[in-house]
């Protein structure tokens, strides 16, 4: 598949990808700079993207995510991070949103937007250009919100079969000392009907890790069923949001993390030194 979109960002006047004024950052084609025309500083080294990770619970986004925002050296801001973070100050917030997830139901958008906005404004504030987001936003109307809080350029739809999602979540581990993510999971699916084949091996956690394991609270399989129903109701439309506006890529995730990686990058047209190859006419290709 293939597709197309502008990366431009209005209130700013720098056209992303392409090339902008050195002195007042504005389109050729929008005033009479032409003779100072040259790269984009956000654009060197592909830095400054504006980019969102979509998926299934427990399909790899944060993981994807992060590493792409190391390799673009851009700022990865994960929702469930931030939520994690709130979770740790005691406060009825946290309450609340403890409840919730035990639930496995969507948090209230009020909430989420009031701590992405504070994520986002703490970008502004130390120029720090562009980021990655994941774990937002699930419904159309937190991704109409969206687009007042910040351009989005790209969103990369992840996808997974839903056996391997729910087999994958149950596996997820989490070093009480260190913090380190760990699957227990092995998968290993043959292809049926219209689902693709899966082998996934486990990412197990060092010795020093192995007797500090511990499993999230939301990591059952009712809860995990749950949040994948919800997610199919509610969030999927979203996919049509973004490919309306012709900014949504599908990658099909179909193996572990050193045959996946290779493949996501090359759909992003972005090498291992963080360099977006994109040409004119912004090309996707999954």
């Amino acid at each position: 598949m293939s597709m197309y979109f502008s990366q431009t960002r209005r209130s700013s006047c720098i056209y992303i990808g392409n090339t902008s004024c050195s002195k007042c950052f504005q389109s050729p084609s929008m005033h009479a700079c032409i003779t100072t025309m040259s790269p984009s500083p956000l654009v060197q080294g592909g830095r400054g993207v504006r980019w969102v990770f979509l998926g299934c619970p427990g399909v790899g986004k944060g993981t994807y995510a992060s590493r792409l925002a190391k390799v673009l050296q851009v700022p990865h801001i994960a929702m469930g991070d931030l939520v994690r973070h709130e979770l740790s100050q005691s406060s009825s917030m946290a309450k609340q949103l403890a409840t919730l997830m035990s639930q496995g139901q969507l948090l209230p958008d009020d909430i989420i937007l009031r701590l992405l906005s504070k994520r986002l404004d703490d970008n502004t504030t130390s120029s720090q250009p562009g980021f990655i987001l994941d774990g937002f936003p699930r419904t159309v109307h937190q991704a109409e919100m969206m687009e007042e809080v910040a351009d989005v350029q790209l969103v990369v739809n992840l996808k997974l079969r839903e056996d391997a999602l729910i087999a994958k979540c149950l596996g997820r581990r989490i070093c009480s000392q260190c913090g380190g993510n760990f699957n227990l999971a092995r998968l290993e699916m043959e292809e049926s009907n219209s689902a693709p084949r899966i082998f996934m091996p486990p990412l197990l956690p060092p010795p020093s890790c192995a007797s500090k394991m511990t499993t999230r609270a939301d990591d059952t399989e009712e809860v995990v069923r749950t949040r994948l129903r919800i997610y199919y109701e509610e969030s999927k439309p979203v996919e049509d949001f973004y490919r309306r506006g012709g900014k949504l890529l599908d990658f099909e995730v179909s193996g572990g993390i050193p045959e996946t990686w290779p493949r996501l990058l090359a759909a992003l047209n972005v090498d291992e030194k963080g360099h977006t190859n994109h040409d004119d006419s912004h090309k996707f290709a999954a």
